[in-house]
């Protein structure tokens, strides 16, 4: 299916965080890509910009949610007055949505705003390095609809400093991975969250290890290592789960 044949009109919304504009123009390369939306049905909006806008969930076709430097864990006197305003702007629209039972896709920071909503212990246990682990799908997962047509086990990237520790009976477990039980849930039939990262290829994870070389995800003289570790396996299955959600949900 071409974004041509995509029914309806109304757009989706790509909300970002990242301040860096080489890694933040490529995340909304890539979600298009991956998506197959032109770009007047993806509308970005950089929260590190800029206020969330008001919008009725109505008026748009499904949310998506790209990954963040932001860290829901950390300690509340260190986060900065930017990281503040939009964690308080995503935990208004995440209840909105979850009450709604929304169209809704958080990559990476998703786990962050979703799990906060849920109550779910968010902490460093375990976090990941950057670099792809094989994820396997759960029993749930292996019927849930939007991953229709991926192989029960398969490569993905991760990098994060944070994740759910337990997941609460209100959720459901789509996916885990050897080093983080947490890979991706779902609330109700339509609001998700994968801890990995089903927007990226190599070139996009590549731009990100330099971009975000000082920020603690690996250690000054890992560089190398790093860069090795994301090309330990080939990355292909991933990003079809970004265009079955809009397959979904496109109206």
């Amino acid at each position: 299916m071409t974004s041509a044949d995509l029914p309806g009109d109304k757009p989706f919304v790509l909300l970002a965080t990242r301040a860096q504009d080489v890694p933040a123009d490529e995340e909304y390369a890539l979600f298009l890509r991956f998506t197959g939306l032109p770009p007047e049905r993806l509308r970005r909006v950089r929260l590190e910009r800029e206020p969330l806008p008001e919008f009725d969930l109505d008026d748009v076709a499904g949310i998506l949610v790209g990954g963040s430097p932001f860290n829901a864990s950390d300690p509340w006197d260190e986060k900065s007055a930017v990281q503040r305003r939009v964690e308080a702007e995503m935990a208004a629209l995440v209840d909105r949505v979850v009450a709604r039972d929304a169209p809704f896709l958080g990559a990476c920071y998703g786990v962050g705003t979703l799990g906060t909503h849920l109550g779910a212990p968010i902490d460093g246990v375990y976090s990941e390095p950057i670099s792809v682990v094989d994820v396997s799908l759960t029993e749930a997962g292996r019927t849930d609809a939007l991953l229709a047509g991926l192989p029960s086990t398969f490569p993905a990237f991760v990098g994060h400093k944070e994740a759910i520790s337990s997941l609460p009976d209100t959720a459901t477990l789509l996916a885990s991975s050897p080093t983080c039980p947490v890979q991706m849930f779902r609330v109700g039939e339509n609001v998700y969250a994968t801890q990995f990262h089903p927007e990226l290829d190599l070139d996009g994870i590549v731009t990100r290890i330099h971009a975000y070389a000082s920020y603690g995800y690996f250690a000054a003289d890992e560089l190398d290592l790093t860069l090795a570790a994301v090309r330990r396996s080939p990355v292909t299955a991933t990003g079809r789960i970004l265009r079955t959600f809009v397959e979904r949900y496109a109206r």
